[in-house]
């Protein structure tokens, strides 16, 4: 479809009672978002970015990180059984994007994060940040960036139990304890996800069992001083078909197995906070570490870990940095990677950042950041960002632009081989060009919003993978030109009545290689709608959402690789819930309402229909 026609699409989303009903303003509470080298508004900020709150993602009935982001606009979700759940945003590789556990890394090394059996059990919020963030956040950020937030509880006591039963079970446990002088919060959670047959051929279930804790705690030694540390661990042991090298087909690719993979997160921060100058100067010295070790029982085992040492300070320019109106920002980080794929190649980079920002009047608002990295392995390398957010005097408008570069390092594979295949050391680094545009609208008197934005970015010097091996004897590569993605976000959101919601979000993407080919596992369209209801005061809720997918194309592995479009679809997932007591609620959904089989990688299924009932006991 082309883009002029999608935009006559995205127009076509907003309902027409929206142009004509006038009801009293609905006022939202501020967000602040985690991006940049200091929290930051929402209304200032000039990236596109998408935040589920806790509320969102319970009327919405997802029970996984990943299920929860297939409506976030920009970002494509694939599933070739539990072990590789990837997510891509803006068309970009999985390992473009990079995530966050409580703002510190998920995965360790250089490999991308796998949401297979994450559950939203203990998050709190997710923030997702499209376009380049690597002036921010590093290397891995060139696409984008998604931050899972977990609870940390308010002042005083607070506890929080759930089980759930359907195809397996699962359960949570959280407590807290605050006062002014700070607090402890513990998550618990236990999956046992009975599955489903990956290879689609009525063989046995594959299931998935994951085991998660994390502590998180910060205290005020002092009015000007504050320490805190967080410590997180999970195990997850997963069920898996084989691969069927003789294929012919999708039907006998993959094949009937009782394979089964295990990997261990471990991730770690400890930080302390500044103030002096009358809060004018704020410094943060933190240390994060993230361990990550995977093993499939068959052919591959490896290890891996992250060490990342950041200093931060901000300078109010014309007051305390709280209520400035411009603020400079500077942080330097030491980062060292470890992989055993290549135990004595040990990687360091050390960068330096620099963050502009600034609030003026009318409404403008805009945000400056330079970062240079120093590598020990391959070229260094500068990327910079620009973001403006402009609220339009007198208007229900917001305009928010931005541009930027983001950077992709050679992963160790990539560098220095593994599994019979030989690395190519001379690799340089890929390299992400981007800008989007973009429109938010605050329609009915404040009732409904509505926001378009468009994106263009490019990325050059990306890393290929030859299995017949090159002519200098390596298996990876520099592609030459430049891969090209283009398209369209839109994000709705309707309060009708006090009781009734509508959601809407859609996304175009036009991802091509260098040669014009179509880039895999990157739907071109992708629409979502939901409705939530309250019921009986409040006490009950109904939800649904509708989510249509197409154009995606996938490589067929029996035919030589050759691209072919996968099938389009269409899910209807419900959910609903009831309070019993002040205390706890009743949940219920059910997941693939209509039982439509449809896939997402080819030979690959993926879950029918499924149905879960459970209880949350909160206090």
């Amino acid at each position: 479809m082309p883009m002029r026609l999608s935009l006559l699409l995205c127009c076509a989303l907003i309902p027409a009672p929206l142009l004509a009903q006038d009801d009293a303003p609905l006022v939202l509470d501020p967000i602040t978002l985690q991006a940049g080298l200091r929290p930051i508004l929402e209304s200032a900020y000039g990236r596109a970015y998408t935040v589920l709150t806790a509320d969102d993602l319970a009327r919405q009935g997802a029970t996984t990180v990943a299920d929860a982001l297939r409506r976030v606009p920009g970002l494509a979700v694939s599933d070739s059984g539990h072990g590789l759940t990837a997510l891509r945003i803006r068309g970009g590789e999985g390992n473009h994007t990079l995530v966050l556990i409580d703002g510190v890394r998920a995965s360790a090394g250089d490999g991308e994060y796998y949401f297979s059996g994450l559950d939203l059990t203990s998050v709190e919020r997710i923030e997702v940040l499209r376009g380049p963030q690597s002036v921010f956040f590093g290397a891995d950020a060139s696409s984008g960036v998604v931050n899972i937030i977990t609870r940390k509880g308010g002042p005083g006591r607070s506890a929080r139990l759930s089980v759930e039963g359907g195809n397996g079970y699962a359960a949570s446990a959280f407590v807290s304890q605050r006062d002014e002088r700070g607090g402890v919060a513990l998550n618990l959670s236990r999956r046992d996800d009975h599955g489903f047959d990956i290879s689609g051929s009525g063989g046995e279930k594959d299931g998935l069992r994951r085991n998660s804790a994390q502590i998180s705690a910060d205290y005020a030694l002092t009015d000007t001083l504050t320490m805190g540390a967080m410590l997180r661990r999970a195990s997850e042991d997963y069920d898996y078909d084989a691969d069927n090298w003789a294929a012919t087909s999708a039907e006998d690719y993959p094949i009937d197995s009782d394979d089964r993979s295990a990997r261990m997160e471990r991730a770690g921060r400890i930080w302390l906070d500044h103030q002096m100058l009358d809060g004018r100067l704020l410094n943060r010295l933190s240390f994060d570490r993230t361990q990550y070790d995977f093993n499939d029982n068959k052919w591959t085992e490896t290890e891996a870990r992250t060490d990342l040492l950041k200093l931060r300070s901000t300078y109010g320019l014309d007051g305390a940095v709280d209520a400035a109106s411009q603020t400079l920002s500077f942080g330097l980080e030491r980062r060292r990677d470890e992989n055993s794929l290549a135990s004595q190649q040990n990687r360091r980079t050390v960068s330096a950042v620099m963050e502009y920002r600034a609030a003026f009047a009318r409404g403008l608002d805009v945000q400056l950041g330079l970062r240079h990295d120093d590598n020990d392995l391959f070229k260094d390398k500068t990327s910079w960002s620009l973001g403006l957010s402009w609220q339009l005097p007198q208007a229900p408008l917001r305009l928010h632009a931005s541009a930027g570069t983001g950077i992709v390092n050679p992963t160790y594979l990539e560098l220095f081989g593994g599994y019979g295949y030989v690395g190519n050391p001379d690799l340089r680094p890929e390299e992400n060009r981007g800008f989007d545009l973009g429109v938010e609208a605050s329609l009915l008197d404040g009732q409904a919003i509505l926001d378009l934005t468009i994106f263009h970015e490019d990325l050059e010097n990306e890393i290929q993978f030859s299995g017949a091996g090159r002519p200098d004897g390596t298996n990876y590569y520099n592609q030459s030109g430049t891969s090209k993605r283009r398209g369209v976000e839109v994000s709705g959101q309707w309060w009708a009545t006090d009781a009734l919601t509508l959601t809407t979000d859609y996304t175009y993407l036009d991802a091509t290689e260098p040669d014009g080919s179509v880039e895999i596992r990157r739907p071109r369209q992708q629409f979502g709608l939901g409705v939530d209801y309250l019921v009986a005061e409040g006490r009950g809720s109904l939800s649904a959402e509708l989510l249509h997918v197409s154009g995606n194309y996938d490589s067929q592995p029996w035919s030589g690789y050759e691209k072919k479009e996968l099938p389009s679809y269409t899910l209807v997932n419900v959910a609903g819930g009831y309070d019993l007591t002040d205390q706890v609620r009743l949940t219920g959904r059910v997941t693939n309402v209509f039982d439509r089989d449809h896939t997402e990688v080819w030979g690959y299924a993926t879950r029918g229909r499924a149905a879960y009932l459970g209880l949350v006991a909160a206090w």
